[in-house]
């Protein structure tokens, strides 16, 4: 239960919360509540973004922010923390800027870090709940593991193109709520690398994070004031094309190696091991990359190269390489393999390296020893090729 009995509101501070404190559910005790509250935010992303400003306008206590990435103009279609006046800033620094302007009584700390089983327990053991605002598996699994051995509520959000989740993970009761399942009862294997692109990859609506970063700010709301029926063994599954909400039961597995009866996982690991992101990768070597300026000096020499473009066919769209290619989208790839020649001298490219990078590793395992992969693919060619071809 958090401790309201130090709590004293301003009057400055009635009149701003007036529309909290007429609530019959919030009142001057809920409001104390959330005044007496601390929330770590983990990426000041798409989800933080939303997730923080709603909880500092809420008067909540302390928030933490962990980020550490800077603002980059693609954000700003999404990011509504961010504007082009900070473009090249870190993101933790620009956003406690704009919150503390939003609300000066809130207290912001920034980690300028990134999460890692070193330091999750350290950051996260000093706050009352945690929310995840990130895009990728390994975090997922380290906050959620954190959050179990400290005993901390987990609010989880994700997104992707037009489709959002959120759930709250609750492996010990809090204030009056009874425990749950955690993330690992509902997904107990993380998918294969490269299966479920990253929204830089696979693209999202920009409005979407602001609906899943709210209702996530609202369920924080919901588990410090001690109301309502927070998402704790429910999995709200959002469609913003049909504009459906749903909400589906989710179990507390009793055999979790987390938050089951006989735990078997009862400190941190190697979680990007543990998604198989250590495994089978391509080494980062002049062996396997091709800069754009070597290819650059091939493609002018008149070398005999096949270029081919795993992007999705409305990437083409936007951005076309300005030498002939062959185009197979990875997906496509195992089934469209025999259109290539297993002599050919190859060099795949996609946005960035991503998606060239698993297309060559399948490409070889199917016996293609000429591969090579465009570093930093068709953006990295714009920026120090040939600049009127479009980064995205």
């Amino acid at each position: 239960m958090i401790d309201i009995s130090q709590v004293r509101l301003t009057n400055e501070q009635i009149l701003r919360y007036s529309r909290h404190l007429i609530l019959p559910e919030v009142g001057m005790t809920g409001q104390k509540k959330l005044r007496a509250a601390s929330v770590l935010i983990i990426g000041a992303g798409g989800l933080g973004c939303p997730i923080a400003l709603y909880l500092t306008a809420a008067g909540i206590g302390r928030l933490g922010l962990v980020d550490f990435d800077v603002v980059d103009r693609t954000n700003l279609q999404r990011q509504i923390l961010y504007g082009e006046s900070v473009v090249g800033v870190p993101k933790v620094e620009a956003a406690a800027e704009r919150l503390k302007d939003l609300n000066p009584d809130v207290e912001i700390e920034t980690y300028p870090e990134r999460l890692t089983s070193e330091n999750a327990l350290q950051i996260m053991s000093d706050y009352d709940i945690i929310i995840d605002g990130t895009d990728n598996f390994p975090t997922r699994y380290l906050t959620n593991d954190a959050a179990v051995i400290l005993g901390k509520p987990y609010i989880y959000g994700s997104i992707f193109r037009f489709e959002g989740q959120v759930s709250v993970f609750l492996s010990r009761p809090f204030n009056g709520f009874d425990r749950g399942p955690c993330y690992r009862c509902l997904f107990p294997s993380p998918p294969p690398p490269g299966a479920v692109p990253s929204c830089a990859e696979g693209g999202v609506l920009g409005v979407l994070p602001g609906i899943v970063g709210a209702l996530q700010a609202a369920e924080a709301i919901k588990l410090i004031v001690g109301i309502g029926e927070p998402l704790i063994g429910k999995l709200l599954l959002i469609d913003t094309l049909r504009m459906e909400f749903r909400a589906v039961r989710i179990r507390r597995n009793p055999n979790c190696p987390v938050c089951g009866d006989n735990p078997t996982i009862r400190e941190l690991i190697d979680y990007e091991e543990f998604c198989g992101l250590r495994r089978g990768e391509l080494p980062e070597s002049d062996e396997i990359f091709v800069t754009p300026q070597e290819l650059k000096e091939k493609l002018d020499a008149g070398e005999p190269l096949l270029l081919l473009d795993v992007r999705e066919p409305e990437e083409l769209e936007i951005s076309e390489f300005p030498y002939p290619y062959k185009h197979i989208p990875l997906d496509d790839l195992p089934e469209r393999v025999h259109e290539l020649d297993l002599t050919s001298d190859i060099v795949v490219f996609c946005r960035n390296d991503q998606r060239s990078r698993l297309a060559a590793q399948m490409l070889q395992r199917m016996g293609f020893s000429r591969v090579k992969v465009l570093k930093g693919g068709i953006n990295a060619w714009s920026q120090e090729i040939d600049p009127s071809v479009p980064q995205y």
